[in-house]
């Protein structure tokens, strides 16, 4: 069930495709997600239905955000080279930061990304987001996994025992490796996540669907540009 060699290698590639293909489903459903669940909450809670609207994007940008800080924290202990390789690193195992409390943080910032960017879809689409995306985050990891307990033996299924893979502790299930965090690299790696939390804070303020894709537009673009330009400098990372 674990990912296959193209899908590991193309992954980021995989991961536009959900989310452009789960924003067609408009054509099916012209309904909105988060306009959908506000009419009920409206009448439940009594208030306008456009202001649920709005605070509901805004649940969704926060969840971008966090995902982009989660990311951030992450790659703040890896090379970004490592983070977006074509191939899995498993030379050494990063038991640091974010690594301490969940095995795969990446994942799991993708997973609330597809949560909170769903806001934005259809409820069909909402609903198909958050599946594909939840599936193939959970087939990348058995392929990571794998590749890692083959490479780490023992040492990996001891890390593997204490620290859960994709629902995080509130506290460090291991103890510090001694890694520091590069925090300049960490946000370079993942400025583009941080422009889609900002594409949608747009849109929950002004909701004008223009401004949101031109700032998606944009961070795709230079997420492209920034990886395209790191397997040029790293072509064996």
């Amino acid at each position: 069930m674990h990912a296959t060699d193209w899908e590991f290698r193309n992954r980021a590639l995989v991961f536009g495709l959900i989310l452009a293909f789960s924003f067609q489903f408009y054509f099916l459903d012209h309904n909105n997600a988060a306009e959908a669940l506000a009419k009920p909450l409206a009448i439940t809670l009594g208030t306008n239905s456009d202001l649920i609207v709005r605070l509901l994007l805004a649940l969704g940008a926060l969840l971008v955000a966090v995902a982009a800080l989660l990311r951030t924290w992450a790659s703040a202990y890896l090379r970004a080279e490592v983070v977006y390789a074509a191939d899995v690193k498993s030379a050494s195992l990063v038991a640091d930061g974010p690594y301490r409390h969940v095995r795969n943080p990446l994942y799991l910032a993708n997973v609330l990304m597809a949560v909170g960017m769903g806001a934005l879809a259809s409820r069909i689409g909402f609903f198909v987001l958050a599946v594909l995306m939840g599936l193939f985050c959970y087939r990348l990891i058995l392929r990571e996994e794998a590749q890692l307990a083959a490479a780490q033996g023992g040492h990996y299924e001891q890390y593997c025992r204490a620290v859960p893979r994709l629902w995080p502790s509130l506290w460090a299930r291991v103890p510090s490796a001694g890694g520091r965090p590069n925090w300049a690299g960490g946000l370079k790696a993942e400025f583009w996540y941080w422009g889609m939390a900002l594409a949608i804070v747009v849109f929950a303020i002004t909701l004008k669907a223009l401004a949101f894709f031109l700032i998606l537009g944009v961070s795709l673009a230079s997420f492209w540009l920034f990886t395209s330009w790191g397997k040029k400098k790293h072509p064996s990372a």
